[in-house]
């Protein structure tokens, strides 16, 4: 689509395939960057970074139509392909913070496979559009609502989680509390026995 767009808004620029290069290297750079920023933000708030991601995805994708200078497209997918690398360098580690080591796989899996939902999806219906419509713009503009959506949901993760580990502490913390009571009645209780024991010989 996107190679496509730029064929019909640019039709006598050279070497348009420049957008698709730029796009993978400044991926490449994110991944490499963001993926050592990652190791200094502590537990769960590395959602945070995928909704930085989310946010300059979406609005990237906003802007494509709006480029009508072939500087400007590039500026907009050398941004884009940043923040690309940052979601893909990120996915791994956010999902090893909100879930189990062993569920780790299966989250990974689960995500990637609704994600292949709109890949599999979207390149027809912007099709059906550019029929309809006679562009691509409004496909772009509808290609970048679902990801700023998605960083106002992940926002909300971080303060889930926490609430949740604080309930997990809280049962864990009365178990325990539990084990101990029980622990200190059963010494009271075998204490009495061998004092009545003591007590019973001497009489």
């Amino acid at each position: 689509m996107q190679m496509k767009h730029v064929n019909e808004r640019f039709e006598n620029g050279k070497n348009k395939e420049v957008v698709l290069m730029c796009i993978g290297i400044t991926s490449g750079v994110g991944r490499l960057l963001f993926g050592r920023i990652a190791d200094y933000v502590p537990g769960v708030k590395k959602v945070y970074l995928q909704v930085l991601s989310f946010i300059f995805i979406g609005l990237m994708s906003m802007m494509i139509p709006l480029c009508n200078d072939f500087g400007a497209l590039i500026a907009v997918c050398l941004i884009m392909g940043l923040f690309d690398g940052c979601f893909i360098s990120i996915m791994a580690p956010t999902a090893f913070e909100l879930v189990d080591t062993w569920d780790v796989s299966q989250a990974i899996g689960f995500l990637l496979g609704f994600m292949s939902i709109p890949m599999t999806v979207g390149p027809p219906i912007a099709g059906l559009l550019r029929d309809e419509l006679g562009s691509y713009d409004v496909a772009f503009y509808l290609a970048g609502i679902p990801p700023l959506i998605g960083s106002a949901v992940l926002c909300f993760i971080p303060w889930i989680h926490s609430k949740k580990q604080r309930e997990i502490s809280k049962t864990t913390g009365g178990e325990k509390m539990e084990t101990m009571l029980e622990n200190q009645n059963s010494l009271l209780s075998n204490s009495s026995g061998i004092f009545k024991k003591d007590s019973d010989s001497v009489i």
